[in-house]
C-alpha cells in the first residue's frame, strides 16, 4: 500500500492550515512580547526600563513584519495576502490570550488605562488593523527582494524598517508633529510609515513574471 502526500509549494504557501498555524504561532509570540512589555513598564524605571522596553518592541516588530512572509514564502500577491491573513489570525489569538490571561492578571499599568479612558478594550480594533498591516507590508518587501535577487532578505527588511522608523521619528519630533517625541512610543508608531516607504523603495527594479 502506498500513501500519497501533497507537496509543499516552494512559494506562495497559503493553504488554510499553514495560515492558521502561522497565526497561532505569531499570536503567542506577540502576546508574550506584550506581557513582557507590560511587566517591564510596571517593574522597571529609568534607563533599564527604556532598554528592556525598546528591545521588546524591536523583537515584536521584527517577528511581526518578517515571519508571516517567510512562512507563506511570499513571491506574488497570493503569498503577500496570505501573510496578511496570518497577521489577522494572530490578532484573534492575541485577543483571546489578552482577555483570558493578560487583563485578568492586571499587567497593564495606569498609563495604559489612561490612554483608553479607563478601559483596556480601546486597543483591540487598532491591534487588528496594525497587526494585519505590518505582515502585509513586510511580505511585500520580502517578495520584492526575492523578485530582484532570487531570495528574500529578512535582515534587510528588519534593519531597513527600523532605520526608517528612527528617521521618521526624528523628522516628526523636530518638525513639531503633535504628540511626537524622541522615545519608544513615537518610534513604535513610526514603524508604520517606515514599512510603507520600505515597500516603495524595495519595489524599484523588482521584476515578476
Amino acid at each position: 500500500m502506498t500513501s500519497a502526500t501533497l507537496a509543499t509549494p516552494d512559494h506562495d504557501y497559503t493553504d488554510v492550515p499553514n495560515v492558521l498555524r502561522g497565526g497561532l504561532q505569531l499570536g503567542i509570540l506577540q502576546s508574550a512580547a506584550v506581557a513582557l512589555y507590560a511587566i517591564g513598564s510596571r517593574m522597571l524605571s529609568g534607563p533599564m526600563e527604556t532598554v528592556v522596553l525598546a528591545l521588546t518592541l524591536v523583537a515584536g516588530v521584527s517577528a511581526t513584519i518578517a515571519l508571516p512572509g517567510l512562512w507563506t514564502r511570499a513571491r506574488k500577491i497570493e503569498g503577500i495576502a496570505g501573510a496578511a491573513g496570518i497577521g489577522l489570525s494572530a490578532a484573534g489569538v492575541f485577543l483571546v490570550i489578552d482577555v483570558a490571561v493578560v487583563q485578568p492578571l492586571g499587567l497593564y499599568g495606569n498609563r495604559w488605562l489612561a490612554i483608553g479612558g479607563g478601559s483596556n478594550w480601546w486597543y483591540h480594533p487598532v491591534w487588528w488593523m496594525v497587526g494585519t498591516f505590518m505582515p502585509w507590508m513586510g511580505a511585500w518587501v520580502l517578495a520584492n527582494q526575492a523578485a530582484k535577487s532570487g531570495s528574500p532578505n529578512p535582515i534587510g527588511l528588519i534593519l531597513g524598517t527600523l532605520i526608517g522608523a528612527a528617521f521618521v521619528m526624528a523628522l516628526a519630533s523636530f518638525a513639531g508633529f503633535p504628540g511626537a517625541a524622541i522615545g519608544i512610543g513615537t518610534f513604535g508608531v513610526s514603524v508604520l510609515p517606515s514599512l510603507a516607504l520600505n515597500v516603495l523603495v524595495s519595489s524599484f527594479g523588482a521584476r515578476r513574471a
